[in-house]
C-alpha cells in the first residue's frame, strides 16, 4: 500500500520545512493531487519562525493548489485563523502563552510545542478524531519511533524510507524552493532560536543576526527566568556575539520536538 495515500479523516502537520513539504507533495501524488475533504493541511505559526519560512508555506499554496490553513494560539484555549498577510512576526502567540502560563517554557516543561502547534490543532479540529501525519524521514530512526508508538500518528516518509539526500534531490529540481540553506547547515528552522537547539548553534545565530535574540531576551527578563539554565542567557550570547565575534561552529547538541522539517 502507498504510504502517502491517506483513507481517514487525518491532518497533515505542516512544519513550514522541505522535509514537511516534501511529504506534503508526495501526500497530493497519491491523492491524483487534489485532496480529499476528509484531509486538512495545517501550519500553527509561533511568530517565531523565519520570514523565509512564511513565504515557503505561502508558495506551497499557490505553486501546489492546495489549501493550507494557518493557525495561531491567542490565549488559554484560544486560537484563530491567520493567513500569510495577517500570521504574527513578532512572536505575538508564544509571548501570549508565556504570559498565561507566568513561567517559560524549558527542557522539563516543554509546553510550547503543545500548546502553540499540537492542542491548537486539537481545538481547531473540535475534539473530533483524526490522523496526524508528520514529516520524519527514515533517518531520524529515534524521532519517528517515539511518534509511531503514541495513537493515530502516522510517518510516512519514515515508513518510505526518505532520507535527507532524497529530500535534497527533490528541491534541486524543484521549480521553487525554501530560501534558506539545506538541512544539514539549516539552523534557522523551526522557531528562530528555539531553546532546544544546540548552545553553539545558537551562538552562532546570534552571531550573524543579534537582533534575532532580542525577542528571547524580552521574554527571559519579563519572566526573570532562563529558558535553560544550563546555558547562558541570551543576553549574555547577545554580548558574546558583539565582543568575540565567530568563535563557534555548529554542534549537534538540539533536542528534536514535534515541530519538525
Amino acid at each position: 500500500m502507498n504510504p502517502y495515500f491517506i483513507d481517514e479523516p487525518a491532518v497533515i502537520s505542516f512544519s513550514g520545512g522541505r522535509s514537511s513539504a516534501f511529504m506534503l507533495h508526495k501526500i497530493l501524488e497519491a491523492h491524483e493531487y487534489k485532496l480529499p475533504d476528509y484531509i486538512e493541511v495545517i501550519f500553527a505559526n509561533t511568530g517565531k519562525e523565519m520570514p523565509q519560512t512564511l513565504k515557503f508555506v505561502d508558495d506551497i499554496s499557490k505553486h501546489w493548489g492546495v489549501n493550507i490553513v494557518w493557525l495561531e494560539y491567542t490565549g488559554k484555549k484560544q486560537f484563530c485563523e491567520v493567513t500569510y498577510q495577517t500570521a504574527s512576526r513578532n512572536g505575538e502567540p508564544f509571548s501570549q502563552l508565556i504570559d498565561d502560563r507566568v513561567y517559560l517554557p524549558n527542557m522539563m516543561a516543554r509546553f510550547c510545542t503543545s500548546e502553540l502547534k499540537v492542542l491548537t490543532i486539537e481545538r481547531y479540529m473540535g475534539g473530533t478524531d483524526f490522523l496526524t501525519v508528520v514529516g520524519i524521514r527514515a533517518d531520524e530512526p529515534r524521532r519517528a519511533a517515539k511518534m509511531r508508538e503514541k495513537d493515530n500518528y502516522s510517518v510516512p516518509m519514515a515508513d518510505d524510507g526518505i532520507t535527507e539526500d532524497d529530500i535534497k534531490s527533490f528541491w534541486e529540481t524543484n521549480k521553487f524552493d525554501l530560501a534558506m540553506p539545506p538541512a544539514g547547515v539549516n539552523t534557522l528552522s523551526n522557531c528562530d532560536l528555539c531553546y532546544l537547539k544546540g548552545y553553539k548553534i545558537k551562538q552562532s545565530i546570534v552571531e550573524h543576526d543579534p537582533s534575532l535574540a532580542d525577542w528571547w531576551i524580552g521574554q527571559e527578563n519579563k519572566m526573570n527566568a532562563r529558558f535553560r539554565s544550563d546555558q547562558p542567557s541570551y543576553e549574555r550570547m547577545k554580548i558574546i556575539a558583539s565582543d568575540q565575534g565567530q568563535l563557534f561552529d555548529f554542534d549537534d547538541e538540539s533536542v528534536s520536538c514535534f515541530c519538525g522539517d
